[in-house]
């Protein structure tokens, strides 16, 4: 059998110390393998800020919000074409504006 079953007083003290955060909280990198290079805080707030995009992906045009009144029974009708009301509306004053008619 290879190895002895009992550790020896360097390996258990670097395990030790291993075990132990530094006090000031950085890790020493040997330089070898970037693999193995901790990560900088910029690059984990990067990473945090990637990994969090959630939603709709952003438009490229902001259109303004708007709020109108109408009469129930329109409203009820423009709902009722199902989703996507409000972008249809948009194409209809939008080809209204282009004839001229508004």
């Amino acid at each position: 059998m290879t190895g002895s079953k009992t550790m020896s007083s360097e390996r258990s003290a670097i395990l030790a110390a291993l075990k132990q955060q530094p006090k000031d909280g950085h890790y020493v990198w040997d330089g070898q393998s970037e693999d193995d290079r901790p990560a900088t805080t910029s690059e984990l707030a990067a990473a945090r800020s990637e990994s969090r995009k959630r939603g709709r992906p952003a438009v490229t045009v902001k259109r303004p919000m708007l709020s109108m009144r109408t009469d129930p029974d329109v409203l009820a009708y423009l709902r009722g074409t199902g989703k996507g009301w409000q972008t249809r509306v948009n194409a209809l004053l939008r080809e209204a504006v282009a004839k001229g008619k508004l």
